[in-house]
Protein backbone atom coordinates (compact mmCIF):
# COMPACT_ATOMS: atom_id res chain seq x y z
CA UNK A 1 0.00 0.00 0.00
CA UNK A 2 1.63 3.06 -0.95
CA UNK A 3 0.81 7.00 -0.41
CA UNK A 4 2.24 10.18 -0.96
CA UNK A 5 3.81 13.31 1.31
CA UNK A 6 4.04 16.92 -0.19
CA UNK A 7 7.16 18.38 0.74
CA UNK A 8 7.18 22.79 0.62
CA UNK A 9 10.03 24.13 -0.11
CA UNK A 10 11.33 27.76 1.19
CA UNK A 11 10.19 29.21 -1.90
CA UNK A 12 6.74 27.45 -1.55
CA UNK A 13 7.57 25.30 -4.47
CA UNK A 14 5.79 21.79 -4.02
CA UNK A 15 6.77 18.34 -5.12
CA UNK A 16 4.90 15.28 -4.50
CA UNK A 17 6.76 12.34 -3.51
CA UNK A 18 4.90 8.59 -3.03
CA UNK A 19 6.10 6.48 0.15
CA UNK A 20 5.50 3.10 1.54
CA UNK A 21 5.47 1.74 4.99
CA UNK A 22 9.12 0.51 4.83
CA UNK A 23 10.62 4.36 2.87
CA UNK A 24 12.90 6.48 5.54
CA UNK A 25 12.33 9.74 5.74
CA UNK A 26 15.51 10.48 4.23
CA UNK A 27 14.88 9.12 0.97
CA UNK A 28 12.16 11.26 1.34
CA UNK A 29 14.30 14.31 1.80
CA UNK A 30 16.99 13.38 -0.93
CA UNK A 31 14.34 12.54 -3.79
CA UNK A 32 12.38 16.34 -2.53
CA UNK A 33 15.35 18.00 -3.27
CA UNK A 34 16.50 16.43 -6.43
CA UNK A 35 13.09 17.70 -7.85
CA UNK A 36 13.55 21.18 -6.91
CA UNK A 37 17.03 20.54 -8.04
CA UNK A 38 18.87 21.86 -4.44
CA UNK A 39 20.97 20.26 -2.15
CA UNK A 40 19.85 17.51 0.32
CA UNK A 41 22.66 18.48 2.50
CA UNK A 42 21.61 21.68 3.43
CA UNK A 43 18.03 21.04 4.66
CA UNK A 44 15.41 19.11 7.11
CA UNK A 45 12.52 18.14 6.92
CA UNK A 46 9.83 19.30 9.62
CA UNK A 47 6.13 18.82 10.47
CA UNK A 48 3.70 21.25 12.13
CA UNK A 49 6.86 23.04 13.31
CA UNK A 50 8.19 19.94 14.54
CA UNK A 51 11.51 18.21 13.54
CA UNK A 52 11.03 14.87 11.72
CA UNK A 53 13.30 12.00 12.42
CA UNK A 54 15.32 11.03 9.00
CA UNK A 55 16.70 7.91 10.39
CA UNK A 56 12.88 6.06 10.47
CA UNK A 57 10.85 4.39 8.28
CA UNK A 58 7.39 6.32 7.61
CA UNK A 59 5.26 3.86 9.40
CA UNK A 60 6.58 4.60 12.83
CA UNK A 61 7.18 8.77 12.13
CA UNK A 62 3.81 9.38 12.85
CA UNK A 63 3.13 10.76 9.80
CA UNK A 64 -0.69 10.64 7.78
CA UNK A 65 -1.20 9.82 3.32
CA UNK A 66 -1.12 13.68 2.30
CA UNK A 67 0.80 14.76 5.11
CA UNK A 68 2.93 17.84 4.58
CA UNK A 69 6.68 18.91 5.13
CA UNK A 70 8.39 21.58 5.17
CA UNK A 71 12.00 22.29 3.72
CA UNK A 72 13.97 23.66 6.63
CA UNK A 73 17.51 24.91 5.98
CA UNK A 74 19.99 23.79 9.05
CA UNK A 75 22.49 25.34 10.68
CA UNK A 76 26.02 25.57 9.10
CA UNK A 77 27.82 24.55 11.83
CA UNK A 78 27.95 20.47 12.84
CA UNK A 79 26.44 19.33 15.77
CA UNK A 80 27.38 16.16 17.92
CA UNK A 81 26.45 12.94 17.73
CA UNK A 82 26.73 10.19 20.28
CA UNK A 83 27.99 6.93 18.63
CA UNK A 84 27.52 3.49 19.92
CA UNK A 85 29.64 0.65 17.98
CA UNK A 86 28.76 -2.64 18.85
CA UNK A 87 31.51 -5.12 17.79
CA UNK A 88 30.87 -8.43 16.86
CA UNK A 89 32.99 -11.20 18.56
CA UNK A 90 35.62 -12.06 19.07
CA UNK A 91 36.76 -8.24 19.27
CA UNK A 92 34.13 -8.00 21.34
CA UNK A 93 35.37 -10.05 24.39
CA UNK A 94 38.02 -7.03 25.52
CA UNK A 95 35.69 -4.54 25.64
CA UNK A 96 33.52 -4.03 28.36
CA UNK A 97 29.63 -4.57 27.03
CA UNK A 98 31.09 -5.35 23.57
CA UNK A 99 30.15 -1.48 22.39
CA UNK A 100 32.40 1.68 21.95
CA UNK A 101 30.82 5.12 22.84
CA UNK A 102 32.16 8.45 20.96
CA UNK A 103 30.98 11.70 20.35
CA UNK A 104 31.45 13.27 16.87
CA UNK A 105 30.37 15.69 14.79
CA UNK A 106 27.57 15.15 12.12
CA UNK A 107 29.54 16.19 8.80
CA UNK A 108 32.27 13.02 9.57
CA UNK A 109 32.16 10.59 6.89
CA UNK A 110 31.03 6.64 7.87
CA UNK A 111 34.91 6.07 7.12
CA UNK A 112 35.99 8.52 9.19
CA UNK A 113 33.99 7.38 12.14
CA UNK A 114 35.19 3.87 11.95
CA UNK A 115 39.01 5.53 11.57
CA UNK A 116 38.20 7.46 14.70
CA UNK A 117 37.08 4.42 16.82
CA UNK A 118 40.52 2.68 15.72
CA UNK A 119 42.58 5.50 17.11
CA UNK A 120 41.83 3.62 20.39
CA UNK A 121 40.32 7.13 22.08
CA UNK A 122 37.09 5.14 22.68
CA UNK A 123 38.82 1.41 23.80
CA UNK A 124 40.74 3.12 26.58
CA UNK A 125 43.68 2.68 24.52
CA UNK A 126 43.39 -0.62 22.86
CA UNK A 127 43.77 -0.07 18.57
CA UNK A 128 41.25 -2.28 16.67
CA UNK A 129 41.48 -3.39 13.11
CA UNK A 130 38.03 -2.03 11.51
CA UNK A 131 39.75 -1.23 7.75
CA UNK A 132 42.39 -2.95 7.38
CA UNK A 133 41.50 -6.76 7.91
CA UNK A 134 42.59 -9.69 5.67
CA UNK A 135 41.77 -13.42 5.97
CA UNK A 136 44.17 -15.74 4.79
CA UNK A 137 42.84 -18.28 1.77
CA UNK A 138 44.91 -20.95 0.28
CA UNK A 139 44.23 -21.13 -3.52
CA UNK A 140 43.47 -24.80 -3.60
CA UNK A 141 40.95 -24.35 -0.38
CA UNK A 142 43.23 -26.72 1.82
CA UNK A 143 44.34 -26.18 4.99
CA UNK A 144 48.15 -25.85 3.98
CA UNK A 145 49.53 -24.56 0.97
CA UNK A 146 50.30 -21.11 -0.76
CA UNK A 147 47.51 -17.97 -0.80
CA UNK A 148 47.23 -14.90 -0.28
CA UNK A 149 45.47 -12.57 2.47
CA UNK A 150 41.79 -11.40 1.33
CA UNK A 151 40.09 -8.57 2.37
CA UNK A 152 37.17 -8.30 4.88
CA UNK A 153 35.01 -5.54 4.83
CA UNK A 154 32.99 -3.93 7.07
CA UNK A 155 29.11 -4.23 7.27
CA UNK A 156 27.77 -1.45 9.42
CA UNK A 157 23.91 -1.71 9.80
CA UNK A 158 22.12 1.85 11.21
CA UNK A 159 18.23 1.49 11.96
CA UNK A 160 17.64 -1.57 9.60
CA UNK A 161 20.12 -0.68 6.77
CA UNK A 162 23.08 -1.89 5.75
CA UNK A 163 26.00 0.14 4.39
CA UNK A 164 28.26 -2.42 2.75
CA UNK A 165 29.99 -0.85 -0.49
CA UNK A 166 32.92 2.14 -0.30
CA UNK A 167 30.52 4.42 -1.82
CA UNK A 168 28.03 4.02 1.16
CA UNK A 169 31.20 4.67 3.74
CA UNK A 170 31.66 8.07 1.95
CA UNK A 171 28.53 9.35 3.29
CA UNK A 172 28.19 11.75 6.41
CA UNK A 173 25.99 11.22 9.23
CA UNK A 174 24.09 14.20 8.02
CA UNK A 175 23.36 12.51 5.01
CA UNK A 176 21.66 9.45 7.01
CA UNK A 177 20.12 11.62 8.30
CA UNK A 178 21.73 11.50 11.93
CA UNK A 179 21.90 15.21 12.77
CA UNK A 180 21.90 15.12 16.73
CA UNK A 181 21.04 12.56 19.52
CA UNK A 182 22.46 8.92 19.78
CA UNK A 183 22.72 5.93 17.29
CA UNK A 184 23.86 2.46 17.20
CA UNK A 185 25.91 1.01 14.78
CA UNK A 186 26.52 -2.70 14.38
CA UNK A 187 29.29 -3.87 13.11
CA UNK A 188 30.01 -7.03 11.07
CA UNK A 189 32.09 -8.37 8.42
CA UNK A 190 32.59 -9.83 5.22
CA UNK A 191 35.04 -11.87 3.48
CA UNK A 192 35.60 -10.29 -0.42
CA UNK A 193 36.81 -11.72 -3.79
CA UNK A 194 39.48 -8.86 -3.32
CA UNK A 195 42.93 -9.34 -2.36
CA UNK A 196 44.28 -7.18 0.35
CA UNK A 197 46.55 -5.22 -1.73
CA UNK A 198 43.49 -4.32 -3.84
CA UNK A 199 41.38 -3.28 -1.64
CA UNK A 200 44.26 -0.85 -0.43
CA UNK A 201 44.99 0.38 -3.33
CA UNK A 202 40.89 1.10 -3.52
CA UNK A 203 40.72 2.62 -0.60
CA UNK A 204 43.32 4.86 -0.85
CA UNK A 205 42.03 6.43 -3.97
CA UNK A 206 38.20 6.22 -2.93
CA UNK A 207 39.11 8.48 0.06
CA UNK A 208 41.71 10.44 -1.20
CA UNK A 209 39.21 13.54 -1.67
CA UNK A 210 37.52 12.73 1.09
CA UNK A 211 40.87 13.43 3.08
CA UNK A 212 41.60 16.88 0.80
CA UNK A 213 38.25 18.40 1.28
CA UNK A 214 38.91 19.34 4.81
CA UNK A 215 42.82 19.96 3.97
CA UNK A 216 41.60 22.57 1.75
CA UNK A 217 39.28 23.69 3.94
CA UNK A 218 41.74 24.96 6.84
CA UNK A 219 43.84 26.12 4.18
CA UNK A 220 41.82 28.81 3.45
CA UNK A 221 42.64 30.66 7.09
CA UNK A 222 46.22 29.74 6.80
CA UNK A 223 46.09 31.49 3.57
CA UNK A 224 44.29 34.42 4.96
CA UNK A 225 46.60 34.29 8.01
CA UNK A 226 49.65 34.50 5.82
CA UNK A 227 48.42 37.42 4.01
CA UNK A 228 47.76 39.38 7.60
CA UNK A 229 51.42 38.40 8.26
CA UNK A 230 52.31 39.37 4.06
CA UNK A 231 51.27 43.18 4.61
CA UNK A 232 53.74 45.63 5.59
CA UNK A 233 54.57 46.27 9.23
CA UNK A 234 53.20 48.74 11.13
CA UNK A 235 54.70 51.92 12.53
CA UNK A 236 56.50 51.63 15.69
CA UNK A 237 54.83 51.24 18.84
CA UNK A 238 54.39 54.88 20.75
CA UNK A 239 56.16 55.54 23.59
CA UNK A 240 53.96 53.84 26.46
CA UNK A 241 53.61 57.61 28.60
CA UNK A 242 52.50 58.60 25.35
CA UNK A 243 49.85 56.45 24.64
CA UNK A 244 46.22 57.61 24.97
CA UNK A 245 44.86 54.42 26.15
CA UNK A 246 47.25 54.75 29.39
CA UNK A 247 46.67 58.11 30.33
CA UNK A 248 44.64 57.91 33.06
CA UNK A 249 46.52 55.45 34.82
CA UNK A 250 49.65 57.57 34.02
CA UNK A 251 48.03 60.07 35.68
CA UNK A 252 48.22 58.16 39.15
CA UNK A 253 50.78 56.15 39.24
CA UNK A 254 53.70 57.71 36.57
CA UNK A 255 55.64 61.03 37.40
CA UNK A 256 55.71 62.50 33.97
CA UNK A 257 58.91 64.37 34.86
CA UNK A 258 60.87 61.20 35.44
CA UNK A 259 61.01 58.61 31.93
CA UNK A 260 61.75 54.90 32.39
CA UNK A 261 65.20 53.71 32.31
CA UNK A 262 66.38 50.29 30.18
CA UNK A 263 68.64 48.10 32.93
CA UNK A 264 70.67 45.64 31.83
CA UNK A 265 69.70 43.29 34.46
CA UNK A 266 66.37 41.83 33.88
CA UNK A 267 65.49 41.86 37.70
CA UNK A 268 66.43 45.34 38.28
CA UNK A 269 63.00 47.29 38.01
CA UNK A 270 63.04 49.98 35.37
CA UNK A 271 61.31 52.74 38.40
CA UNK A 272 61.56 52.60 41.66
CA UNK A 273 58.43 54.98 43.79
CA UNK A 274 58.41 55.80 47.57
CA UNK A 275 55.30 55.53 49.43
CA UNK A 276 52.70 58.71 49.39
CA UNK A 277 53.53 61.24 52.02
CA UNK A 278 49.94 61.58 53.15
CA UNK A 279 46.99 58.96 54.33
CA UNK A 280 44.96 61.00 51.95
CA UNK A 281 44.83 60.25 48.61
CA UNK A 282 45.33 62.43 45.62
CA UNK A 283 42.25 62.02 44.01
CA UNK A 284 40.07 62.41 47.30
CA UNK A 285 41.94 66.07 47.40
CA UNK A 286 40.77 67.38 44.02
CA UNK A 287 38.31 69.81 43.96
CA UNK A 288 34.77 68.19 42.73
CA UNK A 289 31.97 70.01 41.04
CA UNK A 290 28.22 68.95 41.96
CA UNK A 291 27.25 68.76 38.67
CA UNK A 292 29.80 66.47 37.78
CA UNK A 293 27.78 63.57 39.63
CA UNK A 294 24.03 64.80 38.41
CA UNK A 295 22.62 62.24 35.47
CA UNK A 296 21.90 64.20 32.36
CA UNK A 297 19.50 63.39 29.85
CA UNK A 298 22.05 62.23 27.63
CA UNK A 299 23.53 59.68 30.37
CA UNK A 300 19.53 58.60 30.54
CA UNK A 301 19.49 58.06 26.91
CA UNK A 302 22.63 56.15 26.73
CA UNK A 303 20.95 53.58 29.66
CA UNK A 304 18.21 53.38 27.95
CA UNK A 305 19.66 52.34 24.86
CA UNK A 306 21.73 50.08 26.59
CA UNK A 307 19.04 48.42 28.09
CA UNK A 308 17.17 48.23 24.67
CA UNK A 309 20.33 46.46 23.02
CA UNK A 310 20.76 43.93 25.74
CA UNK A 311 17.26 42.39 25.11
CA UNK A 312 17.42 42.08 22.00
CA UNK A 313 17.85 38.15 20.88
CA UNK A 314 21.56 37.73 19.33
CA UNK A 315 22.58 34.89 17.16
CA UNK A 316 25.48 32.81 18.51
CA UNK A 317 28.47 32.95 16.30
CA UNK A 318 29.37 30.37 14.14
CA UNK A 319 33.01 28.20 14.24
CA UNK A 320 34.40 29.95 11.19
CA UNK A 321 33.39 33.36 13.00
CA UNK A 322 34.85 31.82 16.51
CA UNK A 323 37.96 30.87 14.24
CA UNK A 324 38.38 34.34 13.15
CA UNK A 325 38.00 36.20 16.66
CA UNK A 326 40.63 33.54 17.82
CA UNK A 327 43.23 34.46 14.93
CA UNK A 328 42.90 38.50 15.18
CA UNK A 329 42.70 37.41 19.32
CA UNK A 330 46.19 35.77 18.74
CA UNK A 331 47.19 38.48 16.05
CA UNK A 332 46.78 41.29 18.37
CA UNK A 333 48.88 39.54 21.36
CA UNK A 334 51.72 38.59 18.66
CA UNK A 335 52.08 42.59 18.23
CA UNK A 336 52.81 43.83 21.38
CA UNK A 337 56.04 43.96 22.18
CA UNK A 338 56.64 45.01 25.47
CA UNK A 339 54.57 45.78 28.90
CA UNK A 340 54.86 47.72 31.43
CA UNK A 341 53.64 45.90 35.01
CA UNK A 342 53.82 48.10 38.05
CA UNK A 343 53.91 46.14 41.74
CA UNK A 344 52.63 47.79 44.10
CA UNK A 345 54.28 46.96 47.99
CA UNK A 346 52.44 46.60 51.21
CA UNK A 347 54.48 49.76 52.53
CA UNK A 348 52.63 51.38 49.49
CA UNK A 349 56.12 51.56 47.47
CA UNK A 350 55.97 50.32 44.37
CA UNK A 351 58.33 49.19 41.33
CA UNK A 352 58.29 48.86 37.54
CA UNK A 353 59.46 46.00 35.34
CA UNK A 354 59.31 46.20 31.87
CA UNK A 355 58.32 42.32 30.24
CA UNK A 356 58.60 40.93 26.97
CA UNK A 357 56.62 37.61 25.50
CA UNK A 358 59.17 34.85 27.46
CA UNK A 359 58.19 36.45 30.96
CA UNK A 360 56.15 34.21 33.02
CA UNK A 361 55.01 34.13 36.40
CA UNK A 362 58.46 33.08 37.77
CA UNK A 363 60.45 35.60 36.20
CA UNK A 364 57.82 38.18 38.20
CA UNK A 365 58.28 36.39 41.69
CA UNK A 366 62.17 36.35 41.10
CA UNK A 367 62.22 39.92 40.28
CA UNK A 368 60.33 40.87 43.20
CA UNK A 369 62.25 39.03 45.56
CA UNK A 370 65.31 40.46 44.20
CA UNK A 371 64.53 43.80 45.24
CA UNK A 372 63.19 42.59 48.79
CA UNK A 373 64.73 43.73 51.97
CA UNK A 374 63.99 39.72 53.19
CA UNK A 375 63.88 37.23 50.03
CA UNK A 376 62.52 34.41 52.15
CA UNK A 377 58.46 35.65 53.02
CA UNK A 378 56.54 34.28 51.10
CA UNK A 379 53.78 36.10 49.42
CA UNK A 380 51.38 36.13 45.87
CA UNK A 381 50.78 39.05 43.45
CA UNK A 382 47.12 39.64 43.00
CA UNK A 383 45.87 41.61 39.39
CA UNK A 384 43.40 44.23 40.66
CA UNK A 385 39.43 43.81 39.81
CA UNK A 386 39.69 40.09 41.01
CA UNK A 387 39.16 40.52 44.61
CA UNK A 388 41.96 38.43 45.32
CA UNK A 389 40.84 35.57 43.11
CA UNK A 390 43.01 36.22 39.54
CA UNK A 391 46.43 35.39 41.32
CA UNK A 392 49.74 34.96 39.26
CA UNK A 393 51.18 31.87 39.72
CA UNK A 394 55.54 31.42 40.58
CA UNK A 395 55.30 29.12 37.83
CA UNK A 396 57.51 29.10 34.57
CA UNK A 397 55.43 27.18 32.28
CA UNK A 398 54.13 28.09 29.03
CA UNK A 399 50.81 28.69 30.21
CA UNK A 400 51.82 31.03 32.83
CA UNK A 401 53.75 33.58 30.43
CA UNK A 402 52.24 37.35 31.60
CA UNK A 403 51.25 38.17 28.00
CA UNK A 404 49.36 35.24 25.88
CA UNK A 405 48.34 33.50 29.21
CA UNK A 406 47.46 36.30 31.69
CA UNK A 407 46.78 39.07 29.02
CA UNK A 408 48.06 41.60 30.08
CA UNK A 409 48.72 44.79 28.00
CA UNK A 410 49.66 48.36 28.16
CA UNK A 411 50.34 49.37 31.86
CA UNK A 412 49.43 46.89 34.56
CA UNK A 413 49.17 47.28 38.51
CA UNK A 414 49.77 44.01 40.17
CA UNK A 415 49.23 44.32 43.69
CA UNK A 416 51.61 41.97 46.54
CA UNK A 417 49.53 40.61 49.21
CA UNK A 418 51.71 38.83 52.00
CA UNK A 419 50.61 35.09 52.89
CA UNK A 420 48.94 34.63 56.09
CA UNK A 421 52.08 32.72 58.09
CA UNK A 422 53.71 35.67 57.53
CA UNK A 423 54.15 37.82 60.67
CA UNK A 424 52.40 40.59 61.82
CA UNK A 425 56.19 42.49 63.18
CA UNK A 426 57.39 41.38 59.95
CA UNK A 427 55.02 43.00 57.41
CA UNK A 428 55.44 46.52 59.33
CA UNK A 429 59.12 46.32 58.62
CA UNK A 430 59.86 48.17 55.19
CA UNK A 431 60.24 46.56 52.16
CA UNK A 432 62.55 47.55 49.95
CA UNK A 433 66.20 46.66 50.71
CA UNK A 434 68.08 50.03 51.49
CA UNK A 435 70.14 50.48 48.35
CA UNK A 436 66.95 49.96 45.83
CA UNK A 437 65.02 52.46 48.38
CA UNK A 438 67.69 55.13 47.55
CA UNK A 439 67.13 54.94 44.17
CA UNK A 440 62.99 55.79 44.75
CA UNK A 441 61.45 58.83 43.34
CA UNK A 442 58.36 60.56 44.93
CA UNK A 443 55.23 60.18 42.43
CA UNK A 444 54.05 64.01 41.07
CA UNK A 445 50.79 63.87 40.52
CA UNK A 446 50.38 66.49 37.77
CA UNK A 447 47.27 69.54 38.20
CA UNK A 448 44.22 68.73 36.33
CA UNK A 449 43.08 71.55 34.29
CA UNK A 450 40.40 73.83 35.49
CA UNK A 451 37.35 74.49 33.77
CA UNK A 452 34.49 76.65 34.08
CA UNK A 453 30.80 74.67 33.66
CA UNK A 454 28.65 75.73 31.38
CA UNK A 455 25.36 77.39 32.56
CA UNK A 456 22.61 75.71 30.57
CA UNK A 457 21.08 78.83 28.52
CA UNK A 458 17.22 79.57 29.84
CA UNK A 459 14.33 78.78 28.12
CA UNK A 460 12.54 81.17 25.98
CA UNK A 461 9.45 82.43 28.19
CA UNK A 462 6.58 82.62 26.39
CA UNK A 463 5.12 86.29 25.46
CA UNK A 464 1.92 87.16 27.59
CA UNK A 465 -0.49 89.59 26.38
CA UNK A 466 -1.31 92.38 28.62
CA UNK A 467 -4.88 92.93 27.64
CA UNK A 468 -7.40 90.67 29.19
CA UNK A 469 -9.63 87.93 27.42
CA UNK A 470 -12.87 88.19 25.54
CA UNK A 471 -15.44 86.09 25.89
CA UNK A 472 -16.80 85.04 22.69
CA UNK A 473 -19.62 87.53 22.91
CA UNK A 474 -16.96 90.39 22.62
CA UNK A 475 -18.43 92.26 25.56
CA UNK A 476 -15.20 92.03 27.98
CA UNK A 477 -14.35 89.81 30.56
CA UNK A 478 -18.07 87.85 31.69
CA UNK A 479 -19.24 88.06 35.26
CA UNK A 480 -19.98 85.28 36.70
CA UNK A 481 -24.07 84.32 38.31
CA UNK A 482 -23.29 83.67 42.05
CA UNK A 483 -21.92 87.55 42.00
CA UNK A 484 -25.41 89.02 40.78
CA UNK A 485 -26.35 89.36 44.07
CA UNK A 486 -28.61 92.38 43.47
CA UNK A 487 -30.43 90.90 40.12
CA UNK A 488 -32.95 88.98 39.89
Amino acid sequence: MSTHVVVIGSDLRRATIKVTPGTYLIDVLQEACKKLSISADKYILKHKQKTVDLTVPFRTAGLVGGAKLELVQKSNTPSAVQIGLQLPQPEAKEIPGGRLIKKLPSNLTLWSVLRQFESGDASAGRNINITARGVAKTSAGTASGSGQLYYETPILNIMGRDYTTFEDFQKTLAQLGHNSGSVLVRLTFKTTDQTLFEAMERISQSFKETREEPSAAASQPEASAAAEQAQPEPTPDIPMADAPSDAPLAIETEPSAAPLQESKDPYEPVGVYLAPSSNTPAAALAPTVESDFTPTVAHAKLHQSQLEKSSRNKRLPSDKELEEKAAEERARVAAIKSVIVKIRFPDNTSSDWQIDHASTGAFLYGAVRHVMADPALPFHLVLPGSNGKNVIKDDAGPKHTLIAGYKLQGRVLINLVWNDEVPPAKRKLPFLKANVAKQGQEIKVPELPKYEPEDPAPAPKKEESSEPKKSGDGKGPKVPKWLKLGKK
